[in-house]
């Protein structure tokens, strides 16, 4: 299990923006001249595989704004919103669908938003009934089909009809329980709220229950925070995920209504970070990496410790050999070794689905060395290791040779006790496992060549 350790001295250091790698290239190196005909041929060519594919859904609507929040997303009370939305999605299956292989099973399918649970019951069933008319949908409870919950948005009826129509996870946002960081960031939710929707998910049998909490927040202090922290350990959820909260109001308007003067100091950031390590590890959470932790037993755990761990737009997965197929407003397709984005309005999709075409407007399909770079990176942030003979034989390449510009910087890394480095392998250290998206870095032939400067910071 990965074992971890908090120095924040090296953290301080090395807290500089970089990438979050849900996927390499990373967005920013998408363009406009990979669209639909280009996915289109990538789709028709992925059918040789016989992979599964994974459906990600994006449904966008959420009833109230949370200030903090840098996802794509519809402020509306209007619900019925939602119905022409829904119709023009339908379409996008319908498109989809027709590219790929019918027997091709979904063995990985995720809603995720906005507020997937702004949907009513029978929009939830509809769209269902939709993505299984086109879909190999899996029957017998194997695949994992996730969703986010608003718990606002969700009681135990909400839960137990997405149970029935096949979910078997569900994450669900709680950020934080102290009711003066919720009204600082306009999300109020108790904790009553919170319990009936994890209470319902276990008693519906969901495989796994994972909670969203965020460090930075307006008011936030480490006495505050360990409440919240005891409270929901006591709640034994199978995952969890501490975010960093990146304060980038010039990029995200919403986030213009956070008072910056109510912002945690950075060592208060990071004291809350060791705290949420701390107690978290002491609980018997494992450190997946990056922001995410889990029950020994749980499949993110064991995917890392048998080496199957992988990481998409949705963060660790298990399910890595899968083409993963993204509709809606604003979502990410990985098909083959490409990466398509659909369009980020709702004027745009409509008009995409309205005259016939998919909704995508940029992407990039990977060149070898792209490929090799990727697979780099994704042993990286998922394994924390990188076996360079397996790598030079699998690539038909020498590493010294190839990677010649980046020695200096493993040599750093390896200086400031990050990684151990030989002729045979990378290892990151307890030390280095925060700063994962630092070492990764090092492979980034973008980053190092344009000096990409639009990311969050690492910590």
């Amino acid at each position: 299990m990965s074992k971890v350790v908090f120095d924040p001295e090296l953290i301080q250091r090395y807290d500089k923006a970089g990438p979050r790698y849900t996927s390499y290239p990373t967005a920013v190196q998408f363009h406009e001249g990979f669209a639909e005909r280009e996915y289109k041929d990538y789709a028709i060519k992925s059918n040789a595989s016989g992979q599964p594919l994974s459906l990600y859904f994006h449904l966008p609507f959420c009833d109230t704004i949370c200030f903090y929040c840098a996802c794509n997303k519809i402020i509306t009370k209007n619900r019925k919103r939602a119905a022409p939305y829904l119709q023009r999605l339908y379409q996008e299956i319908a498109m989809q669908a027709a590219l790929f292989d019918q027997q091709r099973p979904v063995t990985q399918l995720h809603w995720g938003g906005g507020t997937p649970t702004f949907l009513s019951h029978d929009e939830m069933r509809e769209l269902m009934a939709e993505t299984r008319r086109y879909f190999k949908l899996l029957d017998d409870d194997s695949g994992e089909y996730s969703i986010e919950i608003d718990p606002r948005e969700a009681n135990t009826e909400t839960i137990n009809l997405l149970r029935e129509l096949g979910f078997n996870r569900i994450s669900l946002g709680v950020q934080d329980f102290d009711p003066k960081v919720q009204k600082a960031v306009n999300r109020i939710q108790s904790e009553a709220e919170t319990e009936e929707v994890i209470h319902a998910a276990r008693a519906a049998g969901f495989h796994s229950v994972s909670v969203d909490l965020m460090y930075g927040l307006p008011l936030q202090n480490v006495e505050t925070f360990t409440e919240t922290l005891d409270k929901v350990i006591a709640l034994s959820p199978d995952r969890l995920s501490v975010f960093n909260y990146a304060h980038l109001p010039q990029m995200f308007k919403t986030q213009r209504q956070i008072n910056e003067a109510e912002l945690p100091a950075p060592e208060v950031k990071l004291a809350i970070l060791q705290l949420a390590v701390q107690k978290l590890t002491d609980a018997g959470y494992v450190y997946i990496g990056m922001d995410h932790f889990a029950k020994p037993q749980d499949e993110l755990a064991l995917a890392q410790e048998n080496g199957t761990l992988y990481r998409n737009f949705q963060g660790y997965s298990t399910q890595a050999e899968c083409d993963l197929i993204a509709m809606g407003v604003t979502s990410i397709s990985k098909i083959g070794n490409s990466y398509s984005q659909n369009v980020k309005t709702m004027e745009e999709y409509e008009n995409c689905i309205d005259s016939g075409h998919l909704p995508m407007f940029r992407g990039i399909g990977l060149s070898d060395d792209d490929v090799l770079r990727r697979h780099v990176i994704t042993q990286l942030i998922c394994h924390f290791t990188l076996d360079i003979k397996k790598l030079e034989a699998d690539f038909g390449l020498i590493f010294n040779d190839y990677f010649s510009t980046e020695l200096k910087d493993i040599t750093q890394l390896q200086e400031d006790g990050l990684v151990s480095y030989d002729d045979n392998s990378i290892n990151v250290t307890p030390a280095g496992k925060f700063l994962i998206r630092n070492v990764c870095m090092v492979f980034d032939r973008y980053l190092r060549e344009a000096g990409e400067k639009r990311f969050s910071k690492v910590i």
